[in-house]
């Protein structure tokens, strides 16, 4: 697509912007890491578990700069972005350790910066400072809307409201749809309306029955400020794909806040923030698909495609390729490794890698190497043999020991949020494959009783810790060692 006037005026800011960092990096080598995720991934306890393990010394075996000893000592420092609030690590981690509760999920930017004294193997004394952005990836799957019209928008966004589970969930919004005139003179009732009813077909989406991830435009489910704004009061029209929007219609309107939308919220979010990054994870719960069934689980592989996507765009300017750093690291985790056995965990890995191996291959000009990992930033559970009948071995199961949080249900049983449980969660398939071969490949949520799901994960408070304070204990983990290694450990060296 050629570039219009504010394409060449955000181009150049976005360069100018790279200009600046890239004088910074020079005196003051800087990793600014972007953490992301969809909704209810994990990314605050990712982070927090991050800061916490480097700044208190964690149990990190795989991440070779600490377990060394070549990490002198990790701390904070106040952030360099004015305008972006700070990322509250002390609360959150108060919130895990002393309340054993899990933080609220990200609905804006945060940052925090994290400066890193180490060792070289050479002996030489190094600092390196990582900016920490942490943002919500409903924001990231914004980006591809930059290079889309509202009519091509419209159409993909209709297509797939069509398709699978979503068609009974977008009904209400369908019926008005089909009773708008959209090059009929524009009307603010009939946007405020379709607006809403877009926004609750997003809304029932992403409930966890159906845990559909690809929803944009994000801001339609974390408004925040611009709630009611008419650069939020804007839905897809049945309009042909390459047609012409009559002056002062409901096409037109709606296109314009299209537009606006993106100028508003998408472009200052790529400029000031994503063209910055140098790495970046992409936090997944894959388990939340699971428990939902394969539609929500083909839905994840199809966000996941848009994702990767998303690193392609702004690449072709010569000033970005010779000021800035580029991403060069991707790293996408299956959270919520606890919930299985670790018998089961390098098959999670395995159904993400499979679930991106094909965005990865149209992502190869990204330039960025891209690696996969099953962990849990916090580990809620502990591993246990539990034996059914005493007399046959053979029904010892590989169970997990936890906390189910207040209100859980399992066999009948709704759990306080007070009484540890052992339960069996099932194993994945030795071969991904099989879980995307068709949609009658397992039963979910949405298409089943809670105990005739093949899948049915609990979810967990956080773990009881002795300890004497915040610093004093090391958070459990699985696999954040891994990768962190991959993330920063070649910056350590």
């Amino acid at each position: 697509m050629a570039f219009d006037f504010s394409d060449m005026v955000e181009e150049a800011r976005i360069s100018a912007r790279a200009l600046r960092d890239f004088s910074e990096h020079l005196f003051n080598p800087t990793l600014r890491l972007g953490i992301t995720g969809l909704s209810r991934a994990g990314k605050t306890v990712f982070i927090t578990a991050l800061i916490h393990g480097l700044t208190r010394g964690g149990r990190f075996p795989v991440f070779e700069p600490l377990a060394s000893g070549r990490i002198a000592r990790a701390r904070l420092e106040p952030q360099p972005d004015d305008a972006v609030p700070r990322f509250d690590y002390e609360r959150h981690l108060h919130t895990l350790i002393d309340e054993r509760a899990w933080p609220n999920s990200t609905v804006d930017i945060s940052e925090l910066r994290l400066v890193i004294d180490y060792q070289r193997p050479n002996g030489a004394e190094r600092t390196l400072t990582l900016d920490i952005v942490d943002y919500p990836g409903e924001w990231l799957l914004d980006l591809p809307l930059l290079n889309k019209t509202y009519e091509q928008w419209s159409s993909e966004s209709l297509a797939l409201s069509r398709g699978g589970a979503r068609s009974s969930l977008a009904a209400p919004w369908h019926a008005y749809v089909s009773g708008l005139n959209a090059e009929g003179p524009m009307d603010e009732q009939a946007a405020l309306m379709s607006a809403k009813l877009f926004t609750d077909y997003l809304r029932a989406c992403r409930d966890e029955r159906f845990a559909m991830s690809l929803l944009p435009p994000g801001r339609f489910l974390m408004p925040g400020s611009l709630a009611g704004s008419p650069a939020l009061t804007f839905a897809p029209l049945d309009v042909p794909e390459h047609g012409n929007a009559p002056d002062g219609s409901l096409w037109a309107m709606m296109r314009r806040r299209y537009q606006s939308y993106k100028d508003v919220v998408v472009r200052p979010f790529f400029r000031d923030h994503f063209a910055r990054l140098d790495r970046q994870v992409v936090l997944v719960d894959a388990l939340a698909a699971f428990n939902s069934g394969p539609n929500a689980l083909f839905d994840l592989e199809a966000a996941l495609a848009g994702i990767l996507d998303c690193f392609r765009i702004g690449r072709g300017s010569f000033l970005n390729a010779l000021f800035r750093p580029r991403i060069d690291r991707i790293l996408f985790a299956a959270t919520k490794a606890d919930h299985l056995h670790h018998s089961s965990h390098d098959r999670l890995e395995a159904v993400l890698r499979r679930a991106v191996a094909s965005a990865v291959m149209r992502a190869e000009d990204t330039g960025a190497t891209i690696d996969v990992v099953a962990l849990a930033a916090v580990r809620a559970t502990r591993e246990a043999q539990v034996t059914r009948d005493a007399t046959r071995d053979r029904d010892s199961l590989p169970s997990i020991l936890g906390t189910p949080i207040t209100g859980e249900i399992a066999d009948g049983e709704t759990f306080d949020g007070n009484t540890e449980v052992a339960t069996f969660p099932g194993e994945l398939p030795e071969d991904p494959q099989v879980l995307f071969e068709s949609e009658t490949a397992f039963s979910g949520l949405a298409s089943a009783r809670a105990d005739k799901a093949d899948f049915r994960f609990l979810r967990f408070r956080p773990p009881h810790l002795a300890q004497d304070s915040a610093d004093a204990v090391a958070l459990p983990h699985i696999r954040l060692d891994r990768a962190m290694q991959f993330l920063i450990g070649d910056k350590l060296q």
